[in-house]
């Protein structure tokens, strides 16, 4: 007769395996960073008191939002290729210049849409416009890539070099074609003039401008993490040849992330020039610091810090520049000190998002 094993009264028996629902359970979930939208939230009420007035606080708020949709579109393609290709592309402001230009192409046509007091009417020629310039800094972007990009890849100082050429050719080439006279974008009827409520006074073109800015980042957000070609990208980035392995042609991934870079580029440079109204070949050189700012202190291909760094340099510009003119022009360099050394690789690095 085998014998028995006793077990000890006071033997401390191991834990059942979980169950799958346990397991499950016990899996961390990705963590939501909220720190930095608490504080552009609080620098926002902290400005209400410094600022003195509502409606002015009001008005300055507003006015900024719309200000950071427009920069954050035309930085979202920067931080992209930034982020994901590892190209320093300083040559970007030339296709915010381009898409500017090309939208003064289709005044002319769609004359009588932009002059129309029907809503409907300036919608389809905004959209006309925006899809036009879009397609046009698109294939621009591919022939970039191609000429002066795909030789450069891996060297910084080369891509430097080579990029802040190519701007200066294809500004250039953009004068030759239009001459060096300021160039004309008028907005629409529909979006001129304010909406008055009270004491304060909101631009219909601002409110525009938002409404644009939230669809691309959330389409922009939707792309990157909820569908597949979301996930080639980042896989692409993470560990290529494994990517490569598995038959992907990241090549072709990344040529399509830096067309679609170049296309959101003319987005915002169709909002900027309608922003401006009046405007020269200059129009993206002059926003090339903040979107490399923005770029910077939202974190290199974070999608999420770079609309939250748009925001950030817009509020501060708009609030600076109305309680302390004399420190307008160095706000935005101070905001990015205090972000890097708060957060040295950004507000949202991509590498946590």
């Amino acid at each position: 007769m085998a014998a028995t094993e006793t077990i000890p009264v006071n033997a401390v028996l191991p834990d059942p395996a979980p169950t799958e629902p346990a397991m499950l359970e016990a899996l961390p979930g990705r963590k939501r960073d909220l720190v930095p939208g608490i504080l552009i939230l609080a620098f926002i009420a902290l400005a209400l008191p410094v600022v003195g007035s509502v409606p002015t606080w009001i008005t300055l708020t507003i006015a900024a939002l719309a200000m950071g949709m427009m920069l954050f579109i035309m930085a979202s393609g920067l931080t992209l290729v930034f982020g994901l290709m590892d190209v320093m592309n300083l040559g970007h402001a030339a296709f915010v210049a381009v898409g500017a230009y090309t939208a003064t192409l289709m005044v002319a046509p769609l004359k009588g849409l932009l002059e129309s007091n029907q809503v409907a009417a300036s919608l389809i020629a905004i959209v006309a416009i925006i899809a036009v310039a879009m397609a046009v800094t698109a294939a621009l972007g591919w022939v970039y890539e191609r000429l002066f990009v795909k030789p450069v890849y891996g060297d910084h100082l080369k891509q430097i070099l080579i990029t802040i050429g190519a701007m200066i050719i294809i500004e250039q080439l953009v004068l030759v074609l239009f001459g060096a006279n300021q160039m004309l974008l008028p907005l629409p009827e529909t979006v001129r003039g304010s909406f008055v409520v009270g004491d304060v006074a909101i631009e219909r073109y601002r409110l525009v401008a938002v409404a644009i800015g939230l669809v691309v980042y959330i389409g922009l957000t939707l792309l990157l993490n909820r569908t597949r070609v979301g996930l080639l990208i980042r896989a692409g980035v993470e560990n290529r040849s494994m990517v490569e392995a598995l038959g992907y042609r990241v090549r072709g991934i990344f040529v399509a992330v830096f067309v679609g870079g170049s296309a959101l580029a003319g987005l915002g440079g169709v909002m900027w020039g309608f922003y401006r109204e009046q405007f020269t070949v200059a129009i993206g050189a002059e926003v090339l610091v903040q979107m490399l700012i923005i770029v910077i202190i939202g974190g290199l291909g974070s999608v999420t810090g770079c609309f939250a760094g748009g925001m950030l340099i817009a509020l501060s510009t708009n609030y600076v520049s109305f309680v302390l003119p004399d420190l307008a022009l160095v706000s935005n360099i101070l905001v990015m000190m205090a972000v890097l050394l708060w957060r040295p690789q950004g507000l949202y690095p991509v590498n946590k998002h």
